[in-house]
């Protein structure tokens, strides 16, 4: 320090700003470096990016500031009520006068940063719902071309060529070679899936690499690539460490994948095996598709017995054609008498109504309500001839002299004229008489053979 405190008189006195100033490099000179455990209260983070918080224990706490770029070196966001080892100065605000901690480092107590790292992003993921089943995407059945990410020289991507090839060697699968570890790898696997995406000809993505420290594995646990994975459009398969390895892409991935050579198994079926189903399914189909026919076959044999005559057909919708012509004509002639009965009420009312003007409106409305009466029962008439010449047409479809028309004829037996439908009804020496489309002809039969009746 410059001066000392000592022996000072009022000429000598201090300015706040000089007092303050000389008490920071004090403390700043005897606390460079100290390490304080302690629990954070009071937490705040405004938009500068700086953290500003109080660390306190059982007996007495002291504010303290982490400096937004003293905290890009750690992997944790500092939380409320969370126990921390901190690293840092001891100073002054000299705004304020107040003293606090300067942290250049912190790391959780009881945990590893990592670890509690892990555990922040995975719960905040979670709550905006990148784990949800409801988004994960369906693997295709046979993709065509995978995309693999993942290094170049490790032993996951020959494991995942090998069982491909071995399983279903003419899938084609795209490299997309990255780093699977350090602090530029995240980047990487980032870019790579987004190029993968933009390519518009791949089925399916495999994120991987093999087993290995959490620090070594920590790129799969970036939330970038995290976020990356939930957008590609592709489905993804996290394949990422061993089977007791787990990542934060493997809760957001579509399909997480034990092992490499797990996932290259599940990505491709084997052929052989899939050649052998398809041949079991086209068994079943037909078999199938066998019994289907039987049973339309006796279902159609069975409609064809209850099938009406086209002359009972007919009679029915004559029938129902003079049903509508009756309420057609009733009901025009009950909206021609209501007409009728307004008309008479609106006479009797002009007549007790003495200005000519009032008398001249009221006939105006009759003449409307009467056109508009007749225009009525004009288009009522019309539809229903319409209905009528449309039902005719019908009607004349199913006339049997129609289905005479495309080579078919009646036989009767005579003098009687009973329709026969079936040989075993006629004997030698009936006389029969039958009906083209355009004639008939009389005869006796002199042969008569007994045919297999049709499936």
């Amino acid at each position: 320090m410059d001066q000392s405190p000592q022996g000072q008189g009022p000429d000598r006195a201090f300015s706040v700003h000089e007092l303050v100033r000389q008490i920071r490099e004090y403390l700043e000179y005897e606390f460079t470096s100290v390490w304080v455990t302690g629990e954070i209260s009071n937490l705040r983070t405004p938009q500068s990016g700086h953290t500003y918080f109080t660390l306190k224990d059982a007996d007495a706490q002291i504010p303290a500031v982490f400096f937004r770029n003293k905290k890009r070196y750690i992997r944790f966001e500092p939380e409320d009520g969370l126990a921390v080892l901190c690293k840092g100065i001891v100073t002054v605000y000299e705004m304020r006068g107040s003293m606090q901690l300067s942290i250049d480092y912190m790391e959780p107590v009881g945990l590893g940063a990592l670890y509690l790292a892990f555990e922040q992003i995975k719960e905040r993921l979670e709550k905006e719902g990148l784990f949800d089943p409801a988004h994960k995407k369906k693997l295709p059945l046979l993709p065509r071309r995978i995309g693999v990410i993942t290094s170049p020289t490790g032993a996951a991507i020959q494991d995942i060529l090998n069982i491909i090839n071995r399983r279903f060697a003419d899938v084609q699968i795209l490299i997309a070679p990255v780093r699977v570890q350090g602090d530029s790898a995240a980047g990487e696997i980032v870019e790579a899936l987004e190029n993968l995406n933009h390519r518009g000809d791949l089925d399916v993505i495999i994120l991987s690499r093999g087993g290995g420290s959490m620090e070594d594995l920590w790129p799969f646990n970036e939330e970038a690539v995290a976020r990356t994975i939930f957008a590609s459009p592709i489905p993804v398969i996290s394949a990422v460490g061993h089977e007791t390895d787990f990542t934060i892409a493997d809760f957001v991935a579509d399909f997480r994948a034990p092992t490499p050579s797990a996932a290259a198994e599940v990505v491709v079926q084997n052929k052989a095996d899939m050649l052998y189903r398809i041949e079991q399914l086209a068994r079943r189909l037909r078999s199938q598709m066998v019994h289907a026919l039987e049973r339309h076959r006796t279902h159609a044999e069975q409609l064809a017995r209850r099938l009406v005559t086209p002359a009972q057909r007919l009679g029915m919708l004559q029938q129902r054609l003079d049903d509508l012509t009756t309420s057609l004509i009733d009901g025009s002639q009950r909206r021609l008498a209501d007409a009728r009965e307004r008309l008479a009420r609106h006479q009797s009312a002009l007549r007790l109504l003495s200005p000519r003007q009032t008398l001249h409106r009221l006939g105006e409305r009759h003449r409307m309500l009467h056109e508009r009466l007749r225009r009525s029962a004009d288009k009522g008439v019309k539809g229903a001839r319409d209905a009528m010449m449309t039902l005719s047409s019908r009607l004349h479809g199913l006339s049997p002299l129609n289905v005479l028309a495309r080579g078919y004829s009646i036989v009767y037996r005579l003098p009687e004229r009973e329709i026969i439908r079936d040989v075993k009804k006629l004997v030698l020496q009936d006389r029969v008489r039958i009906r083209f489309h355009r004639g008939e002809a009389e005869g006796t039969l002199d042969f008569i053979e007994e045919g297999k009746r049709p499936n």
